[in-house]
């Protein structure tokens, strides 16, 4: 199984910290070895099991917008958009549980033309109010048609800390790794007129593959 590299500090982390606990259970007393070794046995398996990074199939098909992140769609709804759409727009939702592959991918092949990093609260991610009020990453993106989008990466009441590897300028292609959220987070993808919208309240989607929506011709 495939490891995210953004887990490997955690990882190391939980694997040091376990070793010591077991170290100290030898000089104490065996429930205490056993204790130890049970706990950061099944947390150090439950941390490598979060940063998996399975491979996807990105579709090919250049006009459709493939979802960034696995999880559930918890909104569609029509917005003012005012960052970097300037417009009217939809709102696709996506929250991301502690069992969902947390890497997120690029949804559409084009350029990055707005990235920027908000410090923010805490918020449950599901809370309509985390769009705007949460620690963030918003990523404006431009098509080759002139299409854009706007997609960002928010933090969650667990989730503390999103990293991203993209900035202005970079030239992106659908279904390529950008970062990764950890520990439940939520995914929001705003889409000005011009697609139609391929997803509902309720759908499952996975990053890379599932199809948000598709520009119209």
């Amino acid at each position: 199984m495939a490891i995210n590299k953004g887990g490997y500090p955690t990882i190391i982390v939980v694997f040091i910290v376990g070793l010591i606990a077991v170290a100290v259970g030898f000089t104490t007393h065996p429930v205490v070895l056993y204790a130890s070794a049970a706990i950061f046995g099944f947390l150090f398996m439950f941390v490598v099991f979060f940063f998996r990074d399975p491979d996807r199939n990105p579709p090919d098909n250049q006009s459709l917008i493939i979802s960034p992140a696995d999880g559930k769609v918890v909104l569609v709804e029509e917005i003012d958009e005012g960052t970097y759409l300037k417009s009217k727009a939809t709102q696709i939702s996506i929250f991301l549980s502690v069992s969902n592959v947390h890497v997120n991918r690029i949804p559409l092949t084009g350029t990055i033309e707005y990235a920027q990093y908000h410090p923010g609260k805490f918020l449950l991610a599901w809370d309509e109010k985390a769009s705007f009020e949460n620690e963030r990453a918003e990523f404006g993106l431009k098509h080759e048609n002139g299409y854009k989008i706007f997609f960002k990466q928010i933090t969650g009441f667990l989730a503390r800390r999103i990293s991203y590897d993209i900035q202005a300028n970079d030239q992106v292609k659908a279904g390529d790794r950008f970062g990764i959220m950890k520990f439940g987070s939520r995914m929001d993808v705003i889409l000005p007129e011009g697609v139609d919208i391929k997803v509902k309240k309720g759908d499952t989607t996975r990053a890379g593959e599932s199809v948000l929506a598709e520009i119209k011709a």
